[in-house]
């Protein structure tokens, strides 16, 4: 299995499950919208002994506009 390493946009720093390494983009649920991240770059750590394979996904941009505090509330 490989790892999705997400950069920008809401998911910023997450990591995801990616069952098919050779993925070009990502369309990933967020809150009531959906997210569309991108690769860049050739897969790393492809070996055998240095952990799971990664691929670098940078956010492109979303279904709809993100609202960080959908609640209206300033906690």
């Amino acid at each position: 299995m490989a790892i999705a390493r997400l950069h920008g946009g809401p998911l910023d720093g997450q990591l995801l499950p990616l069952e098919d390494s050779e993925l070009d983009r990502l369309i990933v649920p967020y809150s009531e919208t959906q997210v569309v991240y991108e690769r860049k770059g050739d897969l790393e750590k492809t070996g055998e002994n240095d952990g799971p394979t990664e691929a670098e996904f940078w956010f492109v941009e979303s279904e709809d506009d993100i609202d960080p505090n959908p609640d209206g509330r300033d906690d």
